[in-house]
């Protein structure tokens, strides 16, 4: 074993470690499993650019209150640093295992060193602590959650005092505060309870969701009323189980049938192998319900309820299920054409989007002559696109939205909301419903009118140091020796945003990118509007390559433009896969 690794283990078989920690890696060293001990000793848990995200477990490279203790402790001199201690910290979680404890964890290490603390002591969605950052005027905000992960994950996500995840510079000083924290044993904690007496930490309470009930119904196109549209709903044994159905019953969406096996809140997930609303497997619940009880729409959230499925009828009334960049289309179209329609559109809206989301929104958001801007993966840039709007008060935000699932159709939050976004998806449906439309009318209707994009992402799951080590080499493969062709169709041009440089394939000149800041991936627009993205993951092991293709349509010729989109992707696909192999 390497020497290094070895004084780390060894370095977690005595005090100040606990004794359930010591039991768990000397039963490790007992056995002789070195594989498992390099694994989970070979580096620290980085926290990035977005907090911590990793297996639980003891060791420097899994989660755990001491990965977790010293991130906070990192934060919590960062806080201290600037002098903003008594502005506070927000702390929410969701219902992972381990999720509670973290939260009690990062609160007494806050208040351990004099930083006021607001605790929700209950599980809550990712976009109310977001929310409660902003209204309670707090300089900082955690929230424990691995997200859609499978749960033997955890994470801890950092947020600014503008609500959305650290940006550039924050991030990279707390990353360096956080680097700086080399023991365990330079971790200070309060006792929790004193420092619940003495006011240091303090509870959130129901106010902050009354609160964000109201501004919802001020962003609302619809007033309360009673509504007959019929909803199935699935919180995937996670948060959403809080708010949404009191959202939806608020606004008189009183017909709603959740799915029972899943509306509790449970870490283990017993009746999906991944609580990710993008995943069909998790959604067969959902679409069986529906099925029983007639549902015009189907929503369901993951566990931290920042991300939302959706599923509704065909034309042939079958139940199906939208890919995320259909969703946020729909809601997208639904947002400006209402507001547009009663003249409440701003003449400086804007839309905001990351680079793998279809360029079908782009189409729409300048059809009603939106500011339409692109930005990397990752709802923190959207959030930050919002502050500046808010500083320099050129632009109106719209709308939000990432591929992955994740929406905002509204500003108070800064962060994807899957209250609001399944709010508004829901008040679509009713408006269409009114009017004698379904929600697949609409989608048809976008796409006669700007033309059908189809969008598909495929993702190369590659664990530990040797999985980190075959995608840095796929990633600097396709850099160093870009194809020419991908499935026989030319490559115009190739985007390398980690070097910042555009690269025309026909004239051979290059341009500097702009707009955007560096980040490893590559982007290859082929000569038939076709486009390729790959980049490593930020949040799991793996490898994603993003296809998007579209075509002109009319609506006689929808279904048969759809099959042959359908089929460039997979030609497109398979072209790429045996290209990796190559690498």
């Amino acid at each position: 074993m390497n020497p290094d690794i070895s004084r780390r283990v060894e370095e977690w078989t005595r005090a100040p470690f606990d004794g359930e920690t010591i039991r768990e890696i000397r039963d490790l060293v007992d056995s002789g499993d070195e594989k498992e001990l390099t694994e989970r000793f070979f580096q620290t848990l980085e926290f990035g650019t977005g907090g911590l995200r990793g297996i639980l477990g003891a060791g420097t490279n899994r989660m755990n209150v001491y990965t977790v203790g010293m991130a906070t402790q990192g934060l919590a001199n960062y806080i201290l640093r600037k002098g903003r201690q008594k502005e506070g910290v927000v702390i929410a979680c969701d219902s992972r295992r381990m999720s509670d404890t973290f939260s009690r964890e990062a609160s007494r290490i806050l208040a351990g060193n004099g930083i006021q603390v607001y605790r929700f002591d209950d599980i809550m969605p990712t976009p109310l602590c977001s929310f409660a950052i902003r209204k309670l005027g707090a300089v900082s905000g955690i929230v424990i959650t691995a997200s859609h992960n499978p749960p033997e994950y955890n994470g801890f996500k950092a947020y600014w005092d503008d609500g959305g995840q650290v940006v550039p510079p924050y991030d990279r000083e707390i990353i360096e505060e956080v680097k700086k924290i080399d023991s365990v044993a330079s971790i200070k904690r309060a006792d929790y309870n004193e420092a619940l007496g003495s006011g240091l930490i303090k509870i959130i309470g129901d106010d902050i969701t009354g609160a964000y009930l109201t501004e919802l119904e001020k962003a609302a196109l619809r007033k309360p009323g009673k509504s007959s549209l019929r909803i199935v709903y699935s919180p995937l044994h996670g948060t959403g189980y809080k708010i949404l159905p009191r959202t939806l019953r608020h606004f008189g969406f009183e017909d709603l049938h959740l799915v029972k096996p899943q509306d509790t809140p449970d870490g283990n997930f017993p009746t999906v192998k991944y609580p990710n609303p993008e995943e069909k497997d998790a959604m067969a619940l959902s679409l069986k319900l529906a099925g029983e009880v007639d549902a015009d729409i189907i929503i369901a959230t993951d566990p931290d309820a920042d991300r939302m499925g959706v599923g509704f009828r065909d034309g042939r009334g079958e139940y199906i299920l939208i890919n995320g960049n259909q969703i946020g289309t729909m809601l997208e179209y639904y947002l400006l054409k209402r507001l547009s329609a009663e003249g409440k559109l701003p003449g400086n809206a804007a839309v905001i989007k990351t680079i793998v989301t279809t360029d079908l929104q782009e189409k729409i958001g300048r059809s009603f002559n939106c500011r339409v801007e692109d930005v990397l993966t990752g709802f923190k840039w959207i959030a930050m696109k919002m502050h500046q709007y808010d500083q320099n008060g050129e632009s109106t935000f719209i709308f939000g939205g990432e591929e992955s699932y994740g929406y905002l159709p509204v500003s108070f939050v800064r962060d994807k909301d899957a209250v609001s976004a399944c709010y508004f998806f829901v008040e679509m449906a009713d408006w269409l419903k009114a009017a004698g439309r379904s929600l697949y009318d609409f989608l048809q209707e976008i796409y006669c009118g700007y033309g059908l994009y189809l969008e598909d992402l495929h993702s190369l799951t590659l664990k530990g140091l040797e999985g980190m080590d075959r995608i840095k080499a796929i990633m600097e493969g396709f850099r160093i020796q870009p194809p020419a062709s991908f499935s026989s169709i030319p490559v115009r041009r190739l985007d390398d945003i980690k070097n910042l440089q555009s690269h025309d394939l026909k004239s051979g000149s290059t341009e500097k990118i702009q707009h955007i800041p560096s980040s490893d991936v590559l982007q290859f627009f082929l000569e038939d509007g076709s486009k390729i993205t790959m980049r490593p993951s930020g949040t799991e092991p793996k490898i994603k390559f993003y296809f998007s293709v579209n075509e002109e349509v009319n609506p006689g010729d929808l279904g048969e433009k759809e099959k042959s989109a359908r089929g460039k992707i997979e030609s497109l696909k398979q072209d790429l896969l045996k290209k990796i192999e190559a690498v």
